[in-house]
């Protein structure tokens, strides 16, 4: 793999370390409230965090997905919930790409534009004269109180069929939907993340528009390298939040050894043996995972640079992302064993940290299964579904 990374230091990032303490700061409030405070959402929208990922052409920074990544990482590593969202913002942002340019331009232009959604095809959307009669129901639409459009993903059907791409797979479009025609649903009550208001969204026989909906198979309007990054770029948040909560544990539990006494063994936490192997080793699992994900990203970007990339490169980085996540979580894992008692009050930050990375585990993309996939890739099989 060839790389050109480090990259030069962006003031977004700058911006994204300055934000840290005031969002540790509000931790709890923003897991009591479930979603994000409107104040907060509003310095993230000055800042530029939801445009990190939208076209230059329409306003947006366009910023390297390394640079993306490491943003979510520094957010997350504050507030976990904050990092879910703002993850979530500028990634469903990045299909401006994909959209017809005028209607790109007219969403995405407006400075404060936040977008959200679920790209899971959960919908059905039939086909009519002009575009498609949209219903569905989508869970985990996080942060999607403080968004003017979402996104949702659909099976397309016609006459009530699906309509087939090829044999034996079926069409599935994203669709663009201004947010006051979508009902919201609070059902999100979860142990992790409670603060990224990840409740449903549904719309039913909602009529879309042709130039509202698009297909990831379909090159983008926007022919520039980071939208030839492949559709992992969606997912590519989730092991930038994963890692940032890892390396909050870290430093939480590196303050705490330092300062709590173990009465029986009148010494300090950080002097005892396994507490030392337990840091030395998540250490290694949060620097070795990122270190593989962000080779993998500068690879993958120089790769789109020069045409499409691989299935090889794209199997690469859900290997990257998943590994990334799950190693992060045994990280988590290690500095909430090592910490003891003190862990388990909500004062303690280790205990949202355990919370939070594990329930980001549990999203799709760097599920386990994700491992089935690139492994029998590297074996030398066909995948049996596309990589996206």
């Amino acid at each position: 793999m060839t790389s050109s990374f480090p990259l030069p230091a962006h003031p977004l990032l700058a911006t994204a370390v300055e934000l840290a303490p005031r969002l540790s700061a509000r931790s709890a409030e923003i897991e009591t409230a479930r979603r994000l405070p409107e104040d907060l959402v509003a310095e993230l929208t000055r800042a530029g965090i939801f445009r990190m990922m939208i076209p230059e052409t329409y306003g947006g920074l366009e910023l390297h997905p390394a640079l993306s990544f490491q943003v979510i990482e520094a957010l997350s590593r504050a507030d976990g919930a904050t990092g879910w969202c703002a993850m979530i913002g500028s990634a469903t942002a990045l299909t401006a790409a994909w959209l017809p340019e005028p209607v790109g331009r007219a969403i995405f232009s407006a400075p404060d534009i936040i977008t959200g959604g679920v790209a899971a095809p959960l919908g059905r959307a039939e086909r009519v004269e002009g575009g498609h009669r949209l219903t569905g129901r989508w869970a985990w639409a996080s942060g999607s109180q403080h968004c003017h459009w979402l996104v949702g993903g659909a099976l397309v059907t016609e006459g009530g069929k699906p309509r087939m791409v090829r044999e034996g797979v079926p069409e599935t479009r994203l669709f663009f939907l201004p947010a006051r025609d979508v009902t919201l649903h609070d059902t999100w009550f979860a142990s992790g993340l409670c603060g990224t208001g990840s409740g449903d969204m549904e719309v039913k026989d909602l009529f879309v528009p042709d130039d509202h909906g698009f297909s990831f198979f379909a090159p983008p309007h926007v022919a520039r390298p980071l939208y030839g990054f492949p559709f992992g770029l969606l997912g590519l948040g989730i092991p930038a939040v994963a890692l940032g909560i890892a390396r909050r544990a870290i430093d939480e539990l590196t303050a705490l050894a330092r300062q709590k006494t173990v009465v029986v063994e009148r010494r300090l936490l950080a002097a005892r043996p396994a507490v030392q192997e337990a840091v030395a080793e998540a250490e290694a699992e949060v620097r070795a995972s990122r270190a593989f994900l962000l080779e993998t990203i500068h690879a993958l970007h120089d790769e789109a640079t020069r045409g499409p990339v691989s299935v090889r490169g794209r199997a690469d980085l859900r290997l990257a992302m998943t590994h990334a996540t799950r190693s992060s979580a045994r990280a988590v894992d290690r500095m909430y064993e090592a910490a003891g008692g003190p862990a388990v009050f909500h004062t303690s930050a280790l205990q949202r940290c355990f919370r939070d990375v594990h329930t980001l585990t549990q999203h799709a993309m760097v599920a386990r299964p994700t491992l089935e996939l690139t492994g029998g890739i590297l074996l030398g099989f066909d995948p049996p579904t596309p990589v996206l």
